[in-house]
């Protein structure tokens, strides 16, 4: 059935009945909208994945990241500390 935007809206139910039988054509200006059942709709787009399915599926992949390094300034401070252990300096930390 086609049928124009204000005989849509008069009809409605009518309009919605049919759409649950077969894809309804409503014309407003020059735009034509159709009119279905979402499970029609459904069958004609296919599945689609879950947000969750789709980042497993195609989403960004982390297998060739390397692991974050240390920060530098870490390493020089560990490898005061290794020299002065190893040279027996004992460290007195300031008390400004």
């Amino acid at each position: 059935m086609n049928s124009n935007l204000s005989q849509a809206k008069n009809r409605l139910s009518e309009v919605l009945t049919l759409a649950d039988v077969e894809a309804q054509t409503i014309v407003r200006r020059d735009r034509t909208y159709v009119l279905m059942t979402a499970d029609e709709y459904r069958k004609l787009k296919g599945d689609e994945p879950t947000f969750t399915e789709f980042l497993i599926e195609s989403g960004p992949r982390f297998d060739e990241l390397a692991p974050m390094k240390r920060s530098s300034k870490r390493r020089e401070i560990e490898a005061w500390l290794a020299v002065a252990k190893a040279k027996d300096v004992a460290y007195l930390p300031r008390t400004d």
